[in-house]
């Protein structure tokens, strides 16, 4: 009879329990509920010395205390990626700063200017990246509530952001291409006096086979090569619109564009390229259209992997600090 009294008190997973505190997660169960758990074990073994203890009976009361197995992987797969996207952000924020220390444009005669140089988007996107992915390392390295929850806002106010720009880029494409045409101007401009404007400018005019933005003329804009500049470039064009800017293709030949404004179209397709960049990037986007989407597709899908799993670290280590203070 008290063998059956001993195996009554112990409650069985359907029967319903009164309880102020909230013990439906299987991670953490709380001290309570542990301490009674194992003075009963303990009165129950004394009267069932001969019994196995691996009972699923027993198996069903024993409290757990420690994180899953899945809790630890996802802890440091988190801090790991985080680490390495940290590395990579002040990878790119040196970049940019080297860039504009190198150009010294933080110098008063330059600093009117700053704002169109690309090194600036590399300064700006390392140090977002930087301090968005260190919130996230230590954050799962310490177990930090608040820097787990920063970092799974701003990743969430990214997400949201870049569906957003996707939706707006695919409505507005012709004003898109309006912008792409008073950047390539402006980057046409500063063609001299930028090094990284004019490498840039370079290599989408060698890339694509492309000149200007509209057509080769547009390099007019530019104070050297405008036909009224008293320089040897008056009326010429970089040599990246040449069509083999390679002298006995070996030799480049910097001097291959000079005058070509002055040609007629017949004269100068055999010459250099006639047609704009802006013809050029669109006909690109079409034919890389599949690639494009795949890649955001992708990068959308990793962010939000990592949201997830933030989440889900998140409230582990919430129920495990309520566990402690209980």
């Amino acid at each position: 009879m008290r063998r059956y009294l001993a195996m009554k008190r112990i409650s069985l997973p359907w029967s319903r329990t009164v309880t102020t505190q909230n013990e439906t997660s299987p991670l953490i169960p709380k001290v309570g509920s542990a301490k009674k758990d194992g003075e009963e074990l303990s009165h129950v073994s004394g009267h069932n010395s001969g019994q196995d203890n691996n009972s699923p009976v027993f198996t069903r009361v024993r409290p757990h205390y420690r994180y899953s197995m899945m809790d630890y992987f996802l802890k440091y797969f988190l801090f790991l990626c985080n680490l390495m996207f940290t590395v990579l952000a002040l990878v790119i924020l040196g970049l940019g700063m080297w860039g504009l220390i190198s150009k010294e444009s933080f110098a008063q005669e330059k600093i009117g200017s700053i704002g169109t140089d690309p090194m600036l988007i590399l300064v700006a996107m390392g140090s977002v990246l930087t301090m968005l992915c260190l919130s996230g390392c230590v954050g799962a390295l310490r177990e930090n509530c608040f820097l787990l929850k920063l970092f799974s806002a701003v990743v969430l106010v990214l997400i949201t952001a870049q569906v957003l720009a996707a939706i707006l880029a695919y409505s507005e494409q012709d004003q898109i291409g309006s912008y792409l045409r008073s950047g390539m101007l402006a980057a046409m401009v500063r063609y001299q006096d930028d090094l990284d404007l004019r490498f840039i400018t370079d290599e989408i005019q060698s890339n694509l086979q492309c000149c200007g933005a509209d057509d080769y003329r547009d390099w007019e804009i530019n104070i050297y090569y405008n036909c009224s500049a008293p320089g040897v470039l008056a009326c010429g064009v970089p040599a990246t619109c040449c069509v083999d800017p390679l002298e006995n293709g070996t030799v480049w030949n910097s001097q291959c564009g000079l005058g070509a404004q002055l040609l007629d179209e017949f004269t100068a397709q055999s010459v250099i390229f006639l047609g704009g960049c802006l013809g050029g990037i669109s006909r690109w986007i079409e034919q890389h259209e599949s690639v494009i989407v795949t890649v955001a597709i992708v990068v959308l899908g990793v962010q939000i992997l990592t949201l997830l799993i933030t989440t889900r670290l998140l409230e582990s280590i919430q129920w495990h600090k309520v566990y402690i203070q209980h």
